[in-house]
C-alpha cells in the first residue's frame, strides 16, 4: 500500500506561527497580506492560481525573491529578506514519525504530498523533516497545489499505482475530499492516535 502523508499540521506544525510573525515584522493584518496576494477566500476554488501571488510561488511558477519584490511594489513595503524562509520554525509531531515507521515495517511504501514553498521546503530539509519518505511529492517542483487532482494524478503516475493502492493523510477536509473524487481512500489528521484507530493499526 502507497501511504501519502501531507506535512504541515500532519507530520510538524503548520505554518500558522511563521505567518503570525510574518504580519507582525510587516504590520499588516492577515487580510491585508492576503489582499496583496491575491489569496482566495476558497481553497477548493482552482481558478485563483493563474492570479494568486502566492499560488505562484506555492506551485514553483516564481522565487521568493521575484514573489517579495512583487509583493513590495503592490504593497509599497521594502522586503528584502526571505521572511518565509526565516520565521518558519516547525516543530515534529513525533508520534506521526512513529506511525509512519510502524507504517514502513509492514513493508508499507510511505510518500510525503505537501503543498509548500522554497523556503519552508528549505527548512524541512535543514531539520531532516522528509528523510523518513520513500519519496516527497512538493508542489513548488510538481508545479500543482492541492486540492488541483492534478496533484494525486502525479504521485500516482509516479509511483505506478492506481488510487485503490493509496491511502492519503491530510489535516484538511478540502483535501481529503478531493482525493477521495479520485478514489482514494483518505483520512482528516486530527491525532496520530485518532489515525492508528482509522488505520486498524491498534
Amino acid at each position: 500500500m502507497l501511504y501519502i502523508f501531507d506535512i504541515g499540521g500532519v507530520c510538524t506544525s503548520n505554518a500558522a506561527d511563521g505567518f503570525n510573525k510574518l504580519y507582525d515584522v510587516l504590520g499588516l493584518s492577515k487580510e491585508k497580506f492576503d489582499k496583496f496576494c491575491d489569496m482566495p477566500e476558497d481553497d477548493s476554488d482552482e481558478s485563483f492560481c493563474e492570479k494568486s501571488l502566492f499560488l505562484k510561488l506555492c506551485n514553483g511558477f516564481i522565487d521568493e525573491k521575484i514573489f517579495w519584490q512583487e509583493f513590495s511594489k503592490r504593497s509599497g513595503i521594502k522586503v528584502t529578506a526571505d521572511w518565509f524562509h526565516i520565521l518558519f520554525l516547525p516543530e515534529r509531531k513525533e508520534d506521526t514519525y512513529e506511525l509512519i515507521r510502524l507504517l514502513k515495517s509492514r513493508g508499507n511504501r510511505v510518500v510525503a504530498g505537501s503543498n509548500t514553498i522554497d523556503g519552508h521546503y528549505l527548512n524541512h530539509l535543514e531539520r531532516g523533516d522528509y528523510q523518513i519518505f520513500d519519496k516527497t511529492y512538493v508542489s513548488n517542483y510538481m508545479g500543482v497545489s492541492k486540492p488541483s487532482l492534478d496533484f494525486w494524478k502525479i504521485i500516482m503516475t509516479s509511483e505506478d499505482v492506481n488510487a485503490s493502492d493509496c491511502i492519503f493523510i491530510d489535516d484538511k477536509e478540502v483535501n481529503v475530499k478531493a482525493a477521495e473524487s479520485l478514489g482514494i481512500k483518505s483520512f482528516v489528521f486530527t491525532s496520530a492516535e485518532k489515525l492508528k484507530k482509522d488505520l486498524q493499526l491498534l
